[in-house]
């Protein structure tokens, strides 16, 4: 799927580039939020190659918080790949792998497969989101009793 901002959402090569390079620099979820709005008060409702360029972004900065190096998405599910073959919390891992039943597994590899069923690649966007912060919860450190 096209994921950038078409000359014809913002017609200004130099416009763009700088929203590109600020884009590239957002580090939270809520600051791409933030810049999706910005996005359609400035140039008018963002057309879907922008929606799905923001949403990758955002599946960047879920990454680098969960430590995960590569995600491959397709329609049966995805396959994670850890950096290093580290999470932070790997009891917190194994424990929601398990709890997933057969919906995922872990690979000899130490990769992580999580099957479903998303035929289309909105659905994959929406299901590795979903996965990404459900270990970006896990690796986060226990909150104190």
């Amino acid at each position: 799927m096209p994921v950038m901002i078409p000359e014809s959402y913002v017609a200004d090569l130099p416009v763009r580039l700088a929203l590109y390079r600020r884009l590239a620099e957002i580090e939270d979820e809520r600051d791409i939020e933030a810049f999706g709005a910005e996005l359609s008060d400035r140039f008018g409702t963002p057309p879907p190659e922008v929606e799905h360029l923001l949403q990758t972004v955002a599946i960047k900065t879920l990454c680098r918080r969960a430590n995960v190096e590569k995600v491959d998405a397709g329609p049966k599910g995805a396959l994670i790949s850890f950096r290093d073959n580290v999470f932070a919390n790997p009891e917190r891992l194994i424990r929601f792998i398990a709890e997933q039943g057969a919906a995922a597994r872990v690979r000899p590899d130490m990769k992580v497969v999580f099957f479903d069923d998303w035929q289309k690649p909105e659905q994959r966007l929406r299901g590795v989101m979903a996965i990404l912060r459900n270990l970006v919860r896990l690796a986060a450190p226990a909150k104190a009793a």
